[in-house]
């Protein structure tokens, strides 16, 4: 079993590089935003092996979307960054369980499969992982093996960053690995079955499998 923490930035900030994708201006790509991270984290919690999943945010917003879905929220304010959001999760997580493995998922995976998380964490076997993105430089996931430090290092090259000391696994998971950056990001994800809000929004049919 594994623990999960997704950050999710100010919905105002989020995904600037996907603004336009859809059409209505500023509301329009906040509802984008959110619906993106609330297929997202809907799929992950249906993944077997995952245990708790929690989202650190700094948007009330994104708290009162997610109440109800079985996700934890907290609402944490100024801290340093993504990395620093995982890292204050992690410790979060691990005062209920401090030898529970801990693993950290980015919020814009609107195609992401259940199956897939839960391959992905089978793979992992235990180890310490990473899930590398679509083109292969970023990591959509991160796992830590039971009772060590999550050690995030997100940002430019993070799968090379993590691949120093991780094994890489899930390379034939596509629903995993296609996080969602550009409006073409979104096309591809398209491709491959949006999530039910995600897809409402992208004008596009669900064909959640």
């Amino acid at each position: 079993m594994v623990d999960i923490v997704v950050p999710v930035k100010n919905l105002d900030r989020a995904k600037s590089r996907l603004r336009g994708a859809v059409p209505g201006g500023a509301e329009a790509h906040r509802e984008l935003v959110l619906a993106v991270v609330l297929d997202t984290v809907t799929a992950a919690l249906a993944a077997p092996g995952v245990r708790r999943l929690l989202v650190v945010c700094e948007d009330a917003r994104v708290v009162a979307a997610l109440a109800g879905t079985g996700a934890e929220v907290v609402d944490e304010r100024g801290l340093p960054g993504l990395n620093a959001a995982l890292d204050f999760g992690a410790d979060v997580l691990r005062r209920a369980d401090p030898r529970g493995s801990v693993g950290a998922m980015q919020a814009d995976l609107p195609a992401l499969r259940p199956a897939d998380l839960a391959a992905a964490v089978a793979e992992a076997d235990g180890r310490r992982a990473f899930v590398a993105d679509r083109p292969g430089t970023g990591t959509t996931l991160l796992l830590a093996a039971a009772g060590t430090a999550l050690d995030p290092r997100f940002g430019p090259g993070s799968a090379a960053a993590h691949g120093a000391g991780a094994v890489g696994v899930g390379v034939a998971l596509t629903h995993l690995r296609c996080d969602v950056d550009t409006p073409g990001d979104l096309h591809l994800a398209r491709e491959l079955g949006l999530g039910p809000r995600t897809a409402r929004l992208a004008g596009a049919a669900c064909r959640v499998r």
